[in-house]
């Protein structure tokens, strides 16, 4: 049975607070994920939280269902008041289930290429919410992962998670340097197409052979010189305001749409 905790000192509830710091979900090697949606699709994907904490009263199925399951596998069910939630969330509204889960594997070599005609790679991102946005959009167009290169934001923070919508426990995520990533890449096939403004071709102009690696870079400098030589086609989307770019999160997903698309044509 989920023990119902009331105060601000409890050891766990101090544990899932200092998870929204990077240095505390590093040395637990764990994350939070908050809401009943995002923790059900984390099961459903086979990710049973390690700790989950839910408001008192709350008597949905869903929530019901995830304290069997994290009970049955050895984990810890918590019932709290609003306001410990609030405090473990640092919202005023909080959602009224949090889970807490083990990071997830983010090598290459967990990477099947032939798994979807689409990928996505994200140079030194730096938005949690722009990852989370670009996660929910690999997983609406059946892409097979998501590659992060270089010094890239922290997946598993609070806001990308949030952002993410759940895309997190469905997309496989990579986190590599660039040499390990264009080193991967060339030992198979693989089109990787990146997202510049240092080119005239119009990003409906290419033919996108499966599997396509779309390559969107950091979002105030874009994809340094060497690794916009090393693609095999730069692309621009064009812009006919007063705006000379897209955030990397609109781009992203129009790029990918238009490798869908041709892709299902076919």
């Amino acid at each position: 049975m989920p023990r119902d905790i009331t105060s601000f000192s409890n050891a766990t509830v101090k544990r899932v607070r200092s998870l929204a710091q990077k240095k505390h979900r590093i040395l637990e090697g764990l994350f939070m994920a908050e809401g009943l949606r995002i923790c059900a699709e984390a099961l459903e994907a086979g990710h049973v939280p390690r700790i989950l904490v839910s408001r008192i009263g709350d008597t949905h199925e869903l929530t019901l269902r995830l304290e069997r399951e994290v009970e049955a596998a050895g984990g810890e069910a918590l019932r709290v008041p609003g306001d410990i939630l609030e405090k473990i969330t640092g919202k005023a509204n909080p959602q009224a289930v949090v889970g807490v889960f083990g990071f997830l594997e983010t090598g290459l070599a967990r990477l099947d290429r032939s798994a979807s005609g689409i990928w996505i790679v994200c140079q030194s991102l730096k938005d949690p919410g722009n990852l989370g946005t670009i996660l929910r959009t690999a997983d609406a167009v059946g892409g097979g992962g998501v590659i992060l290169l270089d010094q890239s934001c922290d997946p598993f923070s609070v806001e990308a998670v949030r952002a993410s919508m759940g895309a997190i426990f469905t997309v496989p995520l990579a986190q590599a340097d660039g040499q390990d990533f264009f080193t991967w890449l060339r030992s198979g096939p693989g089109m990787l197409v990146g997202a510049s403004l240092n080119t005239d071709r119009d990003y409906q102009g290419v033919s996108y052979a499966p599997p396509t690696f779309v390559f969107m870079g950091n979002e105030q400098r874009g994809l340094p010189p060497d690794y916009e030589a090393a693609c095999d086609e730069l692309v621009k989307i064009p812009m006919r305001g007063k705006a000379d770019s897209l955030n990397v999160a609109v781009s992203c997903a129009v790029m990918v749409y238009e490798v869908l698309n041709q892709q299902r044509r076919r």
